[in-house]
């Protein structure tokens, strides 16, 4: 049975798009190098997407926590973990998936054609030591954005030696600006290398910032299984056949774990079931729109 795209699954790619336009919508900023200073900046926007991208219309909710748990007078980031609960507990890592510009780029970087002998490598979702380095994701969250932003002031850790979204953004800057080339030093040295290596594994493997660094990512899973729009599996429906892990990125599977940390809600896995068994779980409905079905003859049509 051919695989057929669910018309949200279809839509995803033009989703994406909108919401990279919508987190970067100061167009004028890439033309002129100018940051936007304007109030839509004291808001937070849902995506790892770095303040100072010249397209930048709101804050990163990462960099903004950071920024408080780091302030010399320190206040209580209400406002900033009450935006990250609200999208986490609503929605989880549907953002992963739909929203976030960086997760959009590393969508198309992997489409980016290899030749031919190392096609092979591409379609490796997972390696041996992967699910430990899963981990560390949780880890940056924990010692780069909260705890040591919070111990030593004036310092936010992740955007000034990790982030890949705040080196792009510097890239871009200095592409409208070449004085700003001399400041450059050691740490952006540093975190170019480090960008350089995620473009390059995203062209080779599915989305390895989201799988080993996202602090974001890390944040949102932690509310994947309780986020009002999750997936559903009717058991009555599904054969267990395998075809929803053969397609998922992130190398989980979904028919055992729909809503694993993991999972960045993406959507190929409904696309993929031929029996219809995974289904979107609607915010306005307690069960999935598939269940009541008549479950299919395991004996007929693939």
């Amino acid at each position: 049975m051919d695989k057929k795209k669910t018309p949200l699954t279809r839509k995803r790619p033009l989703i994406q798009a909108l919401s990279a336009l919508l987190h970067n919508g100061h167009l004028t900023g890439f033309v002129t190098g100018n940051i936007y200073t304007g109030p839509a900046k004291q808001v937070c926007v849902p995506g790892l997407n770095c303040y100072s991208c010249p397209g930048a219309l709101g804050a990163c909710p990462v960099g903004s926590l950071q920024n408080a748990l780091s302030a010399y007078r320190f206040r209580f980031p209400y406002y900033v973990l009450g935006f990250l609960l609200l999208f986490g507990t609503l929605l989880g890592r549907v953002i992963c998936g739909f929203l976030c510009p960086f997760g959009f780029l590393q969508d198309l970087l992997y489409r980016v054609p290899l030749p031919e002998k190392w096609r092979r490598v591409r379609k490796l979702h997972t390696f041996p030591g992967d699910r430990p380095l899963r981990l560390v994701k949780y880890g940056v969250l924990a010692l780069l954005v909260l705890l040591l932003p919070f111990t030593v002031k004036g310092t936010p850790f992740f955007c000034k030696y990790l982030c890949p979204s705040g080196t792009l953004s510097g890239l871009l800057l200095i592409a409208r600006d070449q004085r700003l080339a001399p400041l450059l030093g050691g740490i952006f040295t540093w975190k170019a290398l480090v960008l350089t290596v995620i473009v390059l594994g995203s062209i080779l493997w599915f989305r390895p910032f989201c799988k080993y660094l996202c602090p974001l990512g890390a944040f949102y899973a932690l509310f994947n299984k309780v986020a009002a729009v999750r997936l559903g599996i009717d058991a009555q429906r599904c054969t267990k056949c395998g075809r929803c892990a053969k397609v998922c990125g992130m190398a989980i599977n979904p028919a055992a774990q729909p809503n694993a940390a993991e999972c960045i809600r993406c959507g190929q896995c409904v696309a993929a079931c031929p029996h219809e068994a995974i289904e979107w779980v609607h915010p306005a409905l307690s069960l999935p729109r598939g269940l009541g079905k008549q479950p299919p003859d395991k004996k007929g049509k693939k």
